[in-house]
């Protein structure tokens, strides 16, 4: 029997609240749940100790995950936090959680998210430091799969690689000359996951990420009345436009 009480709330997201209860989290359900613990049984089958695990429903209709101990890779120094082995790992991960949910590519499940053809895999749809835990100076954890769904590798690679490379605006404290230049970065990336993706392929999809996840955040401002919702979306139309025009072929 789970423990029901509130729990105190995690900060960071931007949907529902999340809160911890003892050493698990709860989260709202919806039509969309079922998918989403099919796809983390995938991953614990496939042995990635990086994803929590799924412990059941509460008594408050939440569901119950495993909670991953560690530090936001967000929260981590700057040196740290753009190092070259977390980069690698970010991507040799992202593969093992593409690989564990080809299994679920041809079921007929509700997801929360659209799909983004063509269908290889379930894509996770927001791998980015925010969403990825480090613990003793190593990539421990992936967190907050609610809006996975299917898609193609490179849809989810490519926003990987604008959070980390980084292309993103608001890349604070990254330091090209420690950090290494950002064609390298991407190189070092694509390889780690082990994909044949030009970077004028991977940066194109990243700008058409980007332009969904605007649409999203315009709508999630209207629902909300989040003023800083319109400036983050006005920041992922910004960042679009900056691919668009470093790549020879959009």
């Amino acid at each position: 029997m789970h423990d029901d009480s509130p729990g105190t709330e995690l900060t960071g997201g931007n949907m529902a609240p999340v809160v911890k209860v003892g050493d698990t989290v709860r989260r709202t359900t919806g039509p969309w749940t079922p998918a989403v613990h099919a796809l983390l049984r995938s991953y614990a089958a496939a042995g990635i100790a990086e994803a929590p695990r799924v412990l059941g429903i509460d008594g408050a209709g939440r569901e119950v995950l495993t909670y991953l101990d560690g530090t936001m890779l967000t929260d981590l120094p700057a040196a740290q936090a753009w190092s070259r082995p977390l980069l690698v790992a970010a991507g040799s991960l992202l593969r093992r959680l593409h690989d564990a949910s080809v299994p679920l590519v041809d079921l007929d499940l509700a997801w929360r998210a659209p799909s983004h053809p063509p269908v290889e895999v379930i894509c996770h749809n927001d791998v980015a430091p925010y969403n990825l835990v480090v613990r003793a100076h190593r990539l421990a954890g992936i967190i907050d799969v609610d809006m996975a769904s299917p898609g193609s590798r490179v849809w989810d690679l490519a926003y990987l690689a604008y959070r980390l490379v980084p292309w993103v605006e608001d890349a604070d404290g990254y330091e090209p000359s420690r950090d290494g230049e950002r064609g390298a970065r991407l190189a070092e990336l694509v390889a780690s996951y082990g994909l044949d993706a030009a970077p004028d392929e991977v940066r194109r999809v990243a700008a058409a990420r980007l332009d969904e996840l605007a649409e999203f955040t315009d709508q999630r401002a209207a629902e909300t009345g989040r003023t800083d919702f319109l400036a983050h979306a006005a920041m992922y139309r910004r960042d679009a436009a900056r691919l668009r025009a470093s790549n020879p072929r959009t």
